[in-house]
Parts: C-alpha cells; sequence; structure tokens
C-alpha cells in the first residue's frame, strides 16, 4: 500500500514538474506574444493614422485616402498577427507558401480587374482628370462624373453615361480641355476668288473686335492659309477662357455667314463643270 502511494505521490511531483516546466518554458512566451501583438497593432494604428494625414495633406482623393488606409492597415495586421503565431513556435512556412499559391491563383483569375484597380490607383494619385472635367478618352467625349477604383464614369454632350475602364485609361492619351483655363479657337472660312481679300480681313477683324469675351492678348490671328479647288481660305485664331469656347465658336459662324452676305462677300461651295461633246 505504501509503496503504491508513493508511486502516485511519484507520478503527482513528476505531472508538476513537467507542467511547471510548460509553463515556464511556454507561459513566457505567451506572454511576450500577448504583448507583442498589443504593441504590433498600436504601431499598426499609428501608422495608418499618420499615412492617413499625409494623404490629406496632399489632398489625395477621399475615396482612394480610405482605401488605402484600410489596405495598409489590413496587411500590416497580418504581418503582426504572422510573427505574433511565430513566436509561440507555430511553423508559419508552410501556411505563408499556401497563401502565396492562393494569391497567385486568384491574381490570374482576376488579371484584368487588377489591372483595371491598379489603373484606378494611378488616376487617382497622379490625376490626369478630376471629377467636372471635360476630356476626350478611349474616343468619347464627356464630363467625368465619377472617378472609382475600377471604372471611370462619363457623361456625354447627348447625356449618355459611359463607364471606362480605369486600366484602359491609365494606358492610353487622354485629352483634358478643362485643365487649362483659356483655349485657343480656330476657324477656316472661303471666298470666291474675285472678291477683295482685304475687305473680308477687315470684317473679321471688325467681328473679332465686337466680340468682349475674345482675348486681345495673344493678339487674334487673320491670314490667308491656302488657295483652294473653289475658294480662298483664310484662317483665324483667337484666345477666350475655356468655358466660352463653343458659344464664341458657334456664334462667329453666324455673324461671319451674315456680314459676309451683307458685305457682297461671296462663300463659295466646290463646283464642277461638265461638258458635253456630240459626236458625229
Amino acid at each position: 500500500m505504501d509503496e503504491k502511494l508513493m508511486d502516485v505521490s511519484g507520478n503527482l511531483s513528476s505531472a508538476t514538474d513537467l507542467i511547471m516546466e510548460y509553463v515556464v518554458n511556454y507561459g513566457m512566451k505567451f506572454l511576450g506574444a500577448i504583448l507583442a501583438l498589443i504593441i504590433g497593432l498600436w504601431i499598426v494604428g499609428l501608422i495608418s493614422k499618420s499615412l492617413r494625414k499625409v494623404m490629406e495633406k496632399r489632398e489625395v482623393d477621399p475615396s482612394l485616402r480610405g482605401f488605402l488606409g484600410t489596405f495598409l492597415s489590413i496587411v500590416l495586421k497580418i504581418l503582426v498577427i504572422i510573427s505574433v503565431l511565430g513566436m509561440v513556435g507555430i511553423q508559419m512556412t508552410s501556411f505563408i507558401a499556401i497563401l502565396g499559391a492562393a494569391s497567385l491563383a486568384v491574381g490570374l483569375s482576376l488579371q484584368g480587374s487588377l489591372q483595371n484597380f491598379a489603373g484606378g490607383i494611378i488616376i487617382l494619385i497622379l490625376k490626369p482628370f478630376r471629377v467636372g472635367d471635360f476630356i476626350d478618352a478611349q474616343g468619347h467625349l464627356g464630363t467625368v462624373e465619377d472617378i472609382k477604383i475600377f471604372t471611370t464614369q462619363l457623361k456625354t454632350v447627348d447625356n449618355k453615361v459611359i463607364f471606362i475602364p480605369n486600366g484602359d485609361l491609365a494606358n492610353s492619351s487622354i485629352t483634358n480641355f478643362s485643365i487649362k483655363e483659356t483655349r485657343r479657337v480656330e476657324w477656316t472660312f472661303g471666298i470666291a476668288y474675285g472678291d477683295s481679300y482685304d475687305k473680308a480681313r477687315e470684317v473679321l477683324q471688325r467681328l473679332i473686335d465686337e466680340d468682349s469675351r475674345i482675348h486681345r492678348d495673344p493678339e487674334p490671328f487673320i491670314r490667308l492659309t491656302s488657295l483652294g479647288d473653289s475658294s480662298v481660305n483664310i484662317v483665324v485664331r483667337v484666345w477666350l477662357n475655356a468655358a466660352d469656347y463653343w458659344e464664341v465658336f458657334f456664334d462667329m459662324n453666324e455673324k461671319v455667314y451674315k456680314a459676309f452676305s451683307e458685305e457682297g462677300i461671296n462663300i463659295p461651295f466646290p463646283q464642277m463643270d461638265v461638258h458635253l461633246h456630240q459626236e458625229e
């Protein structure tokens, strides 16, 4: 009986020693891991706040600020958790390899979407255009209504809405008509051979001087540009505010047509002479 009690006592003592050994060996690791997790998450929060402040100072688009802040926070938190799990002895090599393979597979399957995503970030950072700008992109003319992560929304002059993938926009040429305050407008007016070029030029100069929307600096340009098949062509170039472009363009066409008619200056149209020969 005494021997059995001694055996039980010895087993309990061994179990206690084993437990104490685990507590000593791994308890400190767990405490260190918990402390590292708390400090790591705190540092992640500071980095995220600092990034948001920097983006606000640099006037980064609000939608991009929120996305980048959230994305960076998630990535840093994942790295902190992986580091903490490694501290307590959990092997993360296999897990990281599986995660990498899964990321590669997802990336290949979403290649087009990822290209649009990257294009959206580039557009929001570099800002080749902003909401409200009138642009020509991918063969479409329109006003930018919204810039999203994957697409850009345009409203055409006839009130149609077009969604253009950002990947295509970021890798192609874009004409922004709103980025500058002033624009140059150009016309080519034809007069008939035999009509007075000097008189036509005087009429054009008078119409320009009467329009207060046209800038005097740079000076308006009026010159004879070519001798066409059926007309003498005069080019007119003036500078004005970008907002006045189309109004001035159409108004000048109407004024020139009326003024040339009143002054007896003919605006020719293509003509063809047909000669008929009767065969004997």
